[in-house]
């Protein structure tokens, strides 16, 4: 017990105090632009899924900065409680007073910390035992809930962990679900197990930002050897400036959309492109 309560006292430092605790907002920008990003897809999609292995709070920091909607599976003001229930809610606005219509809120999200985190504690007692913290937690007193150990698959299947784990499960399944993998190195074999699951149903698909350290792991060269055309595995880095496709932030800002018309902005700016080439005379390799 000793040894757990130091391992998670570790973490806490490590997630708590870090350089944004002394004024540093570089990682907390890009998450905003993360969810930001997220909360500008078309109209009429399902809200989106992320689902997190860290413990820290960047994206709900991201999430609270930037007004974004968001479920975490948590319920109450005063008292935020763990109520799986609030999953299958959604949040919707009145459009019209008098004939009583309603739309489900652009931009929410869906939000899973399927390890725990670092303001997640357990009381012993009570319908709803597992509480988010505004004060900080300290591991040798509170039943912090994260579980730096080699036992987290054993103790992910008991409550809150065996609900976000049955979401995460519930949405792989659905019928045309993609999944982007940043940040991921397959190390966690209950995870594994639900992607693998996944990729017996057609309509499932696999996009992975990798370390390429991370491409020679047994689960990566299993999900590469099923040359499955469905799997996408990326890397690489930017010869100029060494930046790694697979960074949080290269993904963000290179490859995320800004705005729900970015495609119609792109095709109409090639448009542009091409009728000023033609007009300067590129057409016959002058100007």
């Amino acid at each position: 017990e000793a040894v757990i309560a130091g391992v998670k006292k570790f973490i806490l430092q490590k997630c708590t105090e870090g350089r944004f605790a002394h004024g540093d907002e570089t990682i907390v920008t890009v998450y905003r632009r993360f969810y930001q990003s997220l909360a500008t897809r078309s109209r009429g999609l399902a809200p989106p899924w992320v689902f997190t292995t860290n413990y820290d709070l960047f994206n709900e920091r991201a999430m609270d900065r930037s007004g974004i909607p968001y479920s975490n599976g948590f319920a109450g003001t005063v008292e935020r409680r763990f109520n799986p229930s609030t999953y299958r809610r959604a949040l919707a606005e009145q459009l019209d007073i008098s004939s009583k219509r309603w739309a489900a809120v652009d931009g929410y999200v869906h939000f899973c910390k399927l390890h725990g985190s670092v303001n997640w504690t357990e009381e012993e007692t009570g319908l709803f035992p597992i509480r988010e913290s505004a004060d900080k937690l300290d591991p040798a007193k509170d039943r912090v809930m994260i579980y730096p150990t080699p036992s987290k698959q054993t103790a992910s299947f008991g409550s809150p962990y065996s609900d976000m784990f049955r979401e995460f499960q519930r949405q792989i399944v659905q019928d045309q679900s993609v999944l982007f993998v940043m940040g991921f190195s397959f190390g966690d074999e209950h995870i594994n197990n639900i992607i693998f699951q996944g990729l017996t149903l057609p309509g499932f698909r696999l996009i992975a930002f990798l370390n390429p350290d991370d491409a020679n792991n047994s689960v990566a060269k299993e999900l590469a050897a099923l040359g499955d055309p469905r799997i996408s595995f990326i890397w690489g880095s930017d010869e100029e400036t060494g930046k790694k496709a697979h960074y949080f932030d290269s993904i963000v800002q290179d490859l995320m959309p800004t705005s729900a018309d970015q495609k119609e902005e792109q095709a109409i700016e090639k448009v542009f492109k091409k009728l000023l080439f033609k007009q300067q005379g590129g057409e016959n390799g002058e100007g």
